[in-house]
Order: C-alpha cells, then sequence, then structure tokens
C-alpha cells in the first residue's frame, strides 16, 4: 500500500513549508544583443539572495572593454546591470565565465543575439561555469536548455512537486492517475502559452495564492475520503487536474518570465519546457510507486499495521504546509 511511504513523506513535507514559499527556479540570465559590428548591448541579471546578489559574475571575453558590468540594482526579484560592451573582435570562439558559479546550486542562462545570425541559448552549471561562444548556434541549445528548466523545475518546485504527490495519495487506481497527470500538463501547456504569448496577464501573487489553495482542495479530498466511496477527484481526477493546470501553468509562465523566452524560439522553447515538466512528473511518480513496491516486499507486516494512520496523517501534512502557503502568499499581496 501507498500508506506507509505517506506517513514517511509526511516528515519531509514539513521542512518543504519553509522552502516553497518560492519557486526553485531562479537561475541567472545573461543576454547579448549586438548592436553594430563589435559592439553588444548587454543584460545580466543575477537570481536575489535573502535581499542581496548571488556571489556570481560574468566574466565577457578579454579582448572586450569593460568585460566585467557594473554594479547591479534591484528590481526586486533580481539584480540587473547594463551596459554596453565594445569589442576588437567578434566575440564567436571566445569564452565567456561565470565566476562563483561552481559554488552555486543555480545554472545560468546565455542569450546571444547576432544581427546577421539566428540568436542562440547556452546554460552554463556548476560543472560548466565557462563556455566557447558558438561560431554558428542552431536551435537545438534552445531545446536542450528548455528542457532541462521544465524538468528541474518540477522537481525543485515545492508546490507543484507537492500538488503531484498529494494527487498520487488519493488517486489509487493506476491508470486514472496517469489521466490526471497527463490533463494536468495539457492544462498547463495552454495558458502557458497564452501567457508568454501576451494573450494573458495575470498577476503573479493571487496565481501562487490560487496554487497553494488547489494542494489545500486535495488535501480536504485526502482527509474526507471513506472506503467504498469516491470523491469528485477521484471520479473524474483528469477534469479537477485539468482546472487546477490551468492556473499551475500561469505559475510556470510566472518563471519563464524572470528569465525571459527566445522570441525567434519561442514555440520550440516552450515544447521543451513542457516537455520537461511532464518527464519530471512522471520521474517523480515512477521514483515513488518504486519506492513503496520495495517496501512493500520487504516489510509487507509493517505495511500493514502503519497503513491505519499513515493516511489521515499524511492529509493533515499536506493541508497545514498548503495552508501555511495560502496565508503567506495573501498577506504578501
Amino acid at each position: 500500500m501507498k500508506r506507509l511511504f505517506c506517513l514517511l513523506f509526511s516528515g519531509w513535507l514539513m521542512f518543504a513549508a519553509q522552502a516553497g514559499h518560492a519557486h526553485a527556479l531562479d537561475p541567472g540570465y545573461l543576454d547579448l544583443r549586438q548592436l553594430a559590428s563589435n559592439t553588444w548591448q548587454v543584460l545580466w541579471r543575477k537570481p536575489d539572495v535573502n535581499g542581496r546578489p548571488m556571489g556570481i559574475d560574468a566574466i565577457l571575453p578579454a579582448h572586450c572593454a569593460q568585460n566585467r558590468g557594473p554594479e547591479p540594482r534591484s528590481d526586486g526579484t533580481a539584480w540587473i546591470a547594463t551596459w554596453v560592451l565594445e569589442c576588437e573582435d567578434d566575440i564567436a570562439g571566445h569564452t565567456i565565465t561565470i565566476e562563483g558559479l561552481e559554488q552555486q546550486r543555480n545554472d545560468v542562462l546565455l542569450r546571444i543575439q547576432p544581427i546577421s545570425s539566428e540568436p542562440s541559448t547556452l546554460r552554463f552549471t556548476p560543472e560548466t561555469p565557462a563556455l566557447i561562444i558558438p561560431e554558428q548556434p542552431t536551435t537545438w541549445s534552445v531545446l536542450s536548455s528548455y528542457f532541462r528548466l521544465g524538468f528541474e523545475h518540477i522537481l525543485e518546485g515545492w508546490d507543484h512537486l507537492l500538488f503531484v504527490f498529494a494527487l498520487f495519495v488519493l488517486v489509487r487506481d493506476p491508470w486514472r492517475l496517469v489521466g490526471a497527470v497527463t490533463a494536468f500538463t495539457v492544462a498547463h501547456s495552454i495558458t502557458l502559452a497564452l501567457a508568454t504569448l501576451g494573450v494573458l496577464n495575470v498577476p503573479g501573487p493571487p496565481v501562487e495564492a490560487v496554487i497553494a489553495l488547489s494542494i489545500v482542495f486535495l488535501a480536504l479530498e485526502i482527509l474526507n475520503r471513506k472506503d467504498g466511496e469516491l470523491r469528485l477527484s477521484e471520479q473524474y481526477p483528469w477534469i479537477v487536474c485539468f482546472c487546477f493546470g490551468l492556473l499551475h501553468g500561469l505559475g510556470f509562465a510566472g518563471a519563464l518570465a524572470d528569465i525571459g523566452v527566445p522570441a525567434e524560439d519561442i514555440f520550440a522553447a516552450l515544447l521543451a519546457f513542457n516537455i520537461g515538466v511532464e518527464a519530471g512528473q512522471l520521474l517523480f511518480i515512477a521514483v515513488l510507486s518504486a519506492l513503496i513496491l520495495v517496501w512493500r516486499l520487504t516489510l509487507p507486516a509493517i505495511s500493514q499495521r502503519a497503513g491505519v494512520v499513515a493516511v489521515p496523517v499524511t492529509g493533515y501534512a499536506i493541508g497545514c504546509v498548503s495552508m501555511y502557503w495560502l496565508v503567506e502568499r495573501v498577506s504578501g499581496f
């Protein structure tokens, strides 16, 4: 049964409450827009860490004047610096380094927009803090970068992950669970695309609050379920997940808005991001299922005894964490 694992997972949820007030997806962003032959407009965005800029810095090619930017200024969510970069030669084939990134957990996206060729997107990680600017950029770099963004966002975004976990606890039938997850992905893909294209423009704080409320709803469904009776979310989980997925898509859009989406490759970026989110959700569910199966096979007797209290304790834990987020987000309006 899922019950014992649910009980063990509940303790971890209380730790998630403090980490879940904001999405973990907050990479740095470096944008190079070519103005003339050897002149570039630079936008350097550092993530905010407790009211101060993250301890990283962009080191541009050495043959460029002012290859480090000025002191950044806060825009309320990140630290921004802009300047004009004059280079002696083309920057293609030269190295850009994100100093200090190897000591962080975040990544940095680099967007290069030349005048005479297609834009490209590269990704710095703690393992690869230095990259060579490619001579001929391709769309593949956009697909790979935004796939990883979507994959990491769902696995590091505490509220989205908790929604999937609550759904996993509530829906016992595997096929209903798969259908619900698929409906969730389809729905958030729709609103994510509409918001990114500018068709929808919903303020972020109310969206975040309603996302927390959607988890509260699932927690109540878990606590109120009875053997032999199917709740609304158990009978029609795909409908419930589709409706809430529309809201979660707006939350994903807020994350993408923080780092930007390449205008020329917007559909490739959206497709890759959504596929990454779906892959992360399926991996999370697969890991939970595998852990439960191993536990049932190794300790079947303990699993049966613990099942009596595991589900209600898990329901209360999910409810407490999501209510904490809801109050925190509403008070922040």
